[in-house]
């Protein structure tokens, strides 16, 4: 028995390694293409028609268009598969980043922002759906925080190369350098979309690079959990009737409210620290970063080890929103940056554990619908955070009460959290067909 769970896991680790860096690349870049314009307002402000006002509504639109073609994008992925409709999503994005250099007005913001999160939709309720079919419910919370560490990532690296790309591209061809940041940051995701088509198979059937063996036990172990999963032929209606769907939707929400809010806002409130360049606020707002994916993985991994969720988020969750009161209050810069890393740590390490329990409960086209109609009303957080710090900013002129918004959001979603079912994932199944090397 020994050997063959050596066998399984050994299996497990090669398909971890060949899909999960591939797949953590492109959600660096999605990250990217959505949150880099909290650098750019560094130099939009410049711009006469901009206002704090506009960057938290422009900023926090995009999660309206995310929303409402969020469900219909995860339908159709289904239906067409993951190869060429994530490669679509990407063309879409990318394209769309590249031409927010074009913005020239208030109403020119916010429309890109909203199509620029129509053409993202489906990609990350996608990802995590493709997660199902090679990964039981039982790897998945460690799987889905090493993915969603590509959310920390993209501040510690994308943070100072967006600095970077402002402090050397002032005008450039007639351009501001929040133009060449969009140009320059877009184009990865149009050419990483031919990569998709290349590289991704459509699951564990179309995976040339595993025997036919290999094939055989991912496949068969994905059948058996589904099996103990649905009831019948589960659809988005059993998937909208579910209350642990509406719950999931309710905790997401609140955990984005703050993430967004702090991640889109922190390039604006490192740089009121003193008087610092583009790549100086890049390199600082890496910090919390840095700390949080660290924290993301431990908290994953400790979790799929006690098979223990709703703590490995309400816990969590309670520290982000210490932090973030502490960030409002404290009042010395480098005590602001700590408690800015205490707070990402906090609310980015509830993300692996959190994502394992839609999947141990949603099975076929529930599991599809259902996914993303969790991130995509999840998601909605991500416009009233930011939207409120910048309207408390606007009437206020500090971010102080802002972060206590936050941090309230938080915090109760730490209390969500711990209406979850302790036993829930007792229905998922074990990955009962053996492989032997």
């Amino acid at each position: 028995m020994e050997a063959v769970t050596v066998a399984e896991k050994a299996l497990v680790r090669r398909v971890t390694m060949r899909l999960i860096p591939f797949l953590f690349l492109l959600y660096v870049i999605a990250y990217l293409d959505r949150s880099n314009v909290g650098f750019a307002k560094l130099n939009m402000k410049e711009m006469s028609w901009f206002s704090e006002g506009a960057f938290g509504t422009g900023a926090g639109i995009f999660f309206l268009g995310y929303f409402l073609f969020e469900v219909p994008s995860n339908l159709l992925l289904e239906r067409f598969g993951a190869r060429k409709w994530i490669a679509r999503i990407m063309f879409t994005w990318g394209a769309i980043a590249m031409a927010m250099l074009f913005v020239n007005s208030v109403p020119t913001f916010y429309g890109m922002r909203f199509l620029l999160g129509l053409a993202e939709a489906g990609f990350f309720p996608g990802v995590i759906l493709y997660m199902t079919y090679w990964f039981t419910a039982k790897e998945r919370a460690q799987i889905v925080a090493l993915f969603m560490t590509a959310n920390a990532v993209c501040y510690i690296f994308g943070g100072p190369v967006s600095g970077w790309i402002l402090d050397v591209s002032k005008h450039w061809g007639g351009m501001y350098g929040w133009q060449w940041l969009f140009l320059l940051e877009g184009l990865p995701a149009v050419l990483l979309g031919f990569a998709v088509l290349y590289y991704l198979p459509d699951g564990p059937a179309q995976a040339s690079w595993l025997s036919s063996d290999e094939r055989a036990w991912i496949i068969a172990r994905y059948k058996v959990e589904q099996g103990k999963i649905s009831q019948g032929h589960p659809s988005l209606r059993d998937a909208l009737s579910n209350p642990y769907v509406w719950l999931f939707s309710g905790l997401y929400f609140t955990l984005v409210v703050g993430m967004y809010g702090i991640s889109l806002w922190m390039p604006s409130i490192i740089n009121g620290f003193g008087k610092m360049s583009g790549l100086q606020v890049g390199l600082l707002n890496a910090v919390p970063f840095i700390v949080s994916g660290t924290c993301m993985v431990i908290n994953g991994w400790h979790s799929d080890k006690t098979m223990e969720r709703r703590l490995h988020i309400s816990i969590p969750a309670i520290i982000g929103a210490c932090g973030l009161l502490m960030s409002a209050y404290l009042p010395e810069p480098w005590m602001k940056l700590a408690s800015l890393a205490i707070a990402a740590a906090g609310m980015w390490s509830t993300l692996g554990p959190f994502w394992s329990l839609p999947t141990s409960i949603l099975a076929g086209t529930a599991a599809a619908g259902g996914i993303a109609f969790i991130n995509s009303v999840g998601n909605l957080g991500g416009f009233l955070g930011p939207f409120m710090v910048g309207y408390i900013k606007d009437h206020t002129h500090t971010v102080q009460l802002g972060l206590v918004f936050l941090a309230c959001s938080v915090f109760t979603g730490s209390i969500l959290a711990l209406i979850v079912p302790k036993r829930k994932l007792e229905k998922v199944a074990e990955p009962a067909p053996v492989f032997v090397e």
